[in-house]
């Protein structure tokens, strides 16, 4: 009888261990099943796809041209990640992927550009400063934080930029053009910012947006301000919003 009693515990036992491993075993495989599903955390995410652009709109060119103002003062209105994608576009966008030509020209296609963006109070991004890919038209995580304000003052407190809640940076790596234009480079790079920002102004005037162009900053500062590797120099800065 007490043998029977033993054999019948741990019976009890074993059953007790197979539902408890059963248990473990389904919620690993809920797990594993289920990832796809599970809210991703945005403050770990490091790429942020931008959507398509828009190719046509019901404002022409020349009306575009004849529009155009720099604005400094903006609405709480925020900028959409749509909007921002456009303006992206607008400024480097790739028109032609088998020869990487973009919407702005540049010397002998070399492309010494970069685009930032320092966003803030978007429902889509989280703050921070973000570098654009033009040929994956996506926004890839810089640096983290609202950074307005230290751009603001290391470009002589100019109060559009903290007032914008997008705001462009123009950034150029001289090696890129150098060794094909030598003395020359810099010119070239500089007359190529001046494609991108004029590029910015009548797309953002198409998409009832303002925007001022803003060469007044100290180099070195916004320099550190945004992290920048050596040779890559800030040429524009640009606050976006909504007059």
């Amino acid at each position: 009888m007490k043998h029977l009693l033993t054999i019948k515990a741990t019976s009890k036992n074993n059953e007790v261990f197979m539902l408890f491993f059963i248990l473990i075993v389904s919620l690993l495989i809920l797990s594993c099943t289920t990832g796809d599903h599970q809210t991703y955390d945005d403050s770990e995410k490091q790429e942020f796809e931008l959507p398509a652009p828009t190719l046509s709109s019901s404002l022409s060119v020349e009306e575009a041209m004849a529009q155009r103002r720099s604005v400094r003062s903006y609405s709480d209105t925020p900028v959409t990640i749509d909007e921002i994608g456009q303006l992206l576009w607008a400024a480097q966008g790739i028109t032609d992927e088998n020869r990487d030509y973009r919407t702005a020209p540049s010397a002998g296609a070399t492309f010494p550009l970069e685009i930032y963006v320092a966003i803030r109070g978007s429902e889509t991004l989280p703050d921070g400063v973000y570098a654009y890919h033009a040929r994956r038209h996506l926004l890839k995580r810089h640096m983290e934080g609202d950074l307005r304000a230290d751009i603001r003052r290391v470009a002589l407190q100019q109060e559009s930029i903290t007032e914008a809640s997008v705001v462009l940076l123009i950034t150029g790596v001289l090696s890129r053009i150098e060794a094909r234009y030598g003395d020359r480079a810099m010119r070239f790079m500089y007359m190529e910012a001046g494609h991108v920002a004029q590029n910015i102004y009548l797309q953002s005037e198409s998409m009832g947006i303002g925007t001022v162009v803003i060469g007044a900053f100290d180099d070195s500062g916004l320099q550190s301000v945004l992290n920048l590797p050596d040779g890559e120099y800030p040429l524009y800065i640009m606050p976006i919003g909504k007059p």
